[in-house]
């Protein structure tokens, strides 16, 4: 299912929260007003009672209780809807008020001495205080007096129903309230979404203005700004790369077409034919070896980590490196050295195509009768290889681009000197996907090429 929208769940929140904000005032007001109701009714039935209490202590012996009904009726004058029942042990009533039969409440278990209390009738709802009173004629006698609540509760029932109205009222107005609010603090998201559509391949130099947001929006701001820089910074690489890749192979194209165009405008003898087959062999291998490694390259972009990884003796895999290039060495009058010994966990062959990509650049620009250093050292949180070789220093424009691919220092160097500019992406590729890093320095007596490999390579 899809996700409710963001203005449908602000909606729905400004609606519960109206919700029991409504409930929640309603029940403390209704709570209030029948307290006050309590109050009212408990003080009248509080003051009828006192005002029987004393009339009934100043009775004495012998009094003829029916002179004393009109002293109780005088009693009730003020009160209204006040009941009043008043009984003696044993005898016939003293006062009834007229209504309903207050006798019917002093049935055992049904109600509590000198507390105030609710009873109905069927008909009416009273709230009730029983005492038992001793008159002065040391008689005892059961006070009842009853005030009728049927208005409070009449009210307070037209209050709840009045309650409901507001909150689904106040539901409703909330609801509209908030939907325009939502879509109102949504407009700058949506000035955004307007902004973020018209951006294309053509136009990724756009940004965003951090400060023309709201501030809870800066940081999104922010983070698109810097997304749109890493995906114009890559995408001007991919295009340079594929410019790049044109050009190289343009080249060996051109140069087969060429000499095949050559070969076919005249008769030609075997060894004529021979000589050009070789010349395209060569040019074969030049774009075999480059097509190589871009699909290297593209494989070691998507994988993650080495596929194969195993314990390496770096030293042992130099000394081959040595023995591989000592002629060309020889010939180049360079001398190789080998200092110090570590291991590693990592591809082998990986690393020694890294290794090798390194050394065969550090013979190629050395000059003659001059030495390639390559130093490894095994320390205790990584493992470095530093190769280092004298020659022509690099200048400080060149240093931070030379693990780019395609890139070559001097653009005039022959093809079949420098290759296709794609050995030192490849080292880098390599020693990255080992978790390691790799760095280039350069000075007036020689360039240094240093790896570190991290701690978890370690074996």
């Amino acid at each position: 299912m899809r996700p409710l929208s963001l203005t449908l769940r602000l909606t729905v929140l400004f609606c519960a929260i109206a919700t029991v904000v409504f409930l929640a005032f309603g029940w403390i007001i209704e709570r209030s007003i029948d307290e006050h109701f309590a109050i009212q009714d408990t003080k009248e039935l509080n003051l009828v009672a006192q005002a029987v209490e004393h009339s009934l202590s100043t009775l004495q012996p012998g009094f003829d209780l029916t002179r004393a009904r009109q002293r109780f009726e005088d009693m009730l004058i003020g009160h209204h809807g006040t009941l009043l029942l008043i009984t003696p042990a044993l005898g016939p009533h003293v006062y009834a008020s007229p209504g309903p039969d207050l006798s019917l409440i002093l049935k055992p278990n049904q109600t509590q001495q000198n507390t105030v209390q609710k009873w109905s009738d069927d008909e009416h709802n009273y709230r009730i205080l029983i005492q038992q009173v001793t008159g002065g004629d040391n008689k005892h006698y059961s006070v009842i007096i009853a005030v009728a609540i049927d208005f409070h509760l009449h009210f307070l029932t037209h209050f709840r129903h009045t309650l409901w109205l507001m909150v689904i009222c106040g539901i409703i107005v909330m609801g509209v309230m908030g939907w325009l609010s939502v879509r109102q603090g949504h407009r700058p998201l949506h000035h955004i979404v307007e902004q973020v559509s018209h951006i294309s391949a053509s136009q990724l130099n756009s940004r965003l203005n951090p400060e023309a947001v709201p501030a809870e929006l800066t940081e999104l701001a922010i983070s698109f700004n810097e997304l749109l820089q890493r995906m114009e910074e890559a995408f001007n690489r991919l295009s340079n790369f594929s410019a790049d890749i044109a050009h190289e192979l343009r080249t060996p194209v051109t140069n087969l077409m060429t000499q095949t165009q050559v070969a076919l405008s005249r008769a030609r003898n075997a060894e004529e034919y021979q000589e050009i087959l070789y010349s395209n062999m060569e040019e074969y291998e030049r774009m075999a070896q480059m097509i190589g490694d871009m699909l290297f390259l593209a494989k070691a972009d998507n994988a993650e980590h080495p596929p194969n990884t195993e314990a390496i003796d770096l030293k042992s895999e130099l000394s081959n490196l040595f023995d591989y290039y000592e002629a060309w060495a020889e010939e180049s009058r360079v001398s190789l050295i080998q200092e110090g010994e570590a291991r590693v966990q990592g591809d082998r062959l990986m690393l020694r195509r890294a290794l090798s990509n390194l050394l065969s650049n550090a013979i190629r620009h050395t000059p003659p009768d001059n030495r390639v250093t390559v130093t490894l050292s095994q320390q205790e949180k990584s493992v470095q290889i530093v190769i280092q070789n004298p020659g022509t220093p690099i200048p400080e424009e060149h240093l931070c681009k030379l693990f780019d691919r395609f890139y070559r220092t001097d653009p005039s160097r022959q093809r079949s000197g420098d290759g296709a500019g794609l050995g030192l992406a490849i080292v880098k590729s390599i020693i990255e996907s080992h978790g390691g890093t790799i760095t280039a320095n350069s000075d007036q007596t020689s360039t240094r090429f240093q790896i570190n490999l991290p701690n978890s390579c370690i074996d």
